[in-house]
């Protein structure tokens, strides 16, 4: 979640929303996002909204913070009837960060329970916490399996320390297999999160540590791009020459070697940056991100979408906190997509995922983009004859170009 806010419309004080927002409601899925945004040390490529204990200073409560979100979310229960919006059970649940395991398992299991208690939770939901390697203990996953969390998505990263330290990661890389070891124990299914193209990243090392988290045998496997942002440590380092610029063909060439050695060990593709055992370990709080479904973001400088209506709540802790306290919706902004913002994101989406995209949902320019595409393989041919639009290896790794083509109405 970046930490800087788009520019919007202002969002009322009681956030209640656009009719738009009920039309079909209860046709999608609906979701949660909770967002932790304590850190112990801030990465220096990281543009997430969050903050250390030194950058919060004493204004923000790590203890209070279980509390503010319980909050928001009853505020949330309310704003979604008095905006018309049906109750629906939570499909999925995801704590992100930040690092949401530096709260006690106790707080998450609380807030957990807090939502579980306004909306109720489908059979089989998917509860998710992000997690460093080095925050958590067999003791508090074993509570968080017990308060019914059902999948941990620990940060890996790289398993070599050069890299590491590039990246202003603390965790020593011998502590992932162990951490996963004993979220297995506790009956919680693992993730594992790994990025690439790190600034004096060889190929040999990322192969290396695409093969240690393989080794530890999780049910999912995350590969991202390093994206450097303005703003950041890493991106000063790479303007004084401290270290190399990233580069788009190393990008490339190491998305391709992922996505070969992660289908040798058994991993399927279905998303542009994610790969699973099996469909039933594919990742559904972004699977229902990139479907359009239903979800409110709670926490400082989360957003939300909800039947085309997005909005984001201010970004940081106090001021997030001082709204709730006044009785306000923390919401800072929130636009309302029209039909072409709408299709504009429906097919940038859909093409990055392994159902791919109706090549009836193109317009008559993106159509015609269809043959010339497949002939660069950008395109796989045979899903288009079947009338379905799905990026090759070669697209996903040029995703964004490829894509823009089909959008040039």
């Amino acid at each position: 979640m970046p930490s800087i806010l788009p520019v919007g419309d202002p969002a009322p004080a009681d956030g209640v929303l656009p009719a738009q927002a009920a039309a079909g409601a209860a046709g999608r899925r609906f979701c949660l996002y909770v967002h932790i945004p304590f850190c112990a040390v801030r990465c220096g490529y990281c543009d997430f909204n969050t903050y250390t204990a030194k950058e919060l200073g004493s204004g923000v409560s790590q203890d209070q913070y279980a509390g503010t979100l319980g909050t928001e979310l009853d505020l949330a229960a309310q704003v979604l009837e008095r905006s018309g919006v049906p109750a629906r059970p939570l499909s999925t649940v995801f704590f992100g960060g930040g690092t949401p395991t530096l709260l006690p398992a106790e707080d998450l299991a609380r807030i957990l329970a807090r939502a579980g208690g306004l909306w109720g939770l489908v059979p089989g939901a998917e509860v998710t916490t992000e997690a460093n390697p080095d925050s958590v203990t067999p003791e508090s996953l074993q509570l968080l399996a017990a308060a019914g969390f059902t999948r941990v998505s620990f940060g890996m990263q790289s398993a070599v320390p050069h890299v590491l330290k590039v990246l202003d990661r603390t965790h020593n890389p011998a502590r992932v297999p162990e951490a996963v070891r004993w979220a297995r124990d506790a009956g919680l299914k693992v993730s594992l999160d790994l990025i690439y193209g790190t600034p004096g990243e060889s190929m040999q090392d990322w192969e290396a540590s695409l093969e240690a988290a393989i080794a530890c045998e999780p049910d999912h496997i995350s590969a991202y791009a390093l994206i450097v942002e303005d703003g950041t440590r890493l991106a000063a380092q790479i303007r004084r020459g401290q270290v190399p610029d990233i580069d788009d063909d190393d990008h490339a060439a190491k998305y391709e070697a992922a996505d070969a050695l992660l289908a040798a060990a058994g991993y399927g593709w279905y998303e542009v940056s994610n790969w699973a055992r099996t469909e039933a370990d594919r990742c559904r709080h972004n699977l229902a991100y990139w479907r359009g479904d239903d979800w409110w973001g709670a926490g400082p400088g989360a957003h939300s979408h909800v039947g085309g209506v997005r909005w984001w709540n201010v970004k940081h802790p106090l001021a997030y906190a001082g709204r709730l306290t006044a009785g306000e919706s923390p919401a800072a902004g929130r636009e309302t997509l029209d039909a072409e913002t709408r299709q504009l994101e429906h097919v940038m989406l859909q093409t990055r995922i392994i159902d791919g995209l109706a090549t009836t949902d193109l317009g008559p320019n993106g159509r015609r983009e269809v043959a010339g595409l497949i002939a660069e393989g950008l395109i796989d041919g045979g899903q288009a004859v079947r009338g379905r639009v799905r990026l090759t290896l070669q697209g996903r790794a040029l995703a964004d170009a490829a894509v823009r083509r089909l959008l040039e109405d």
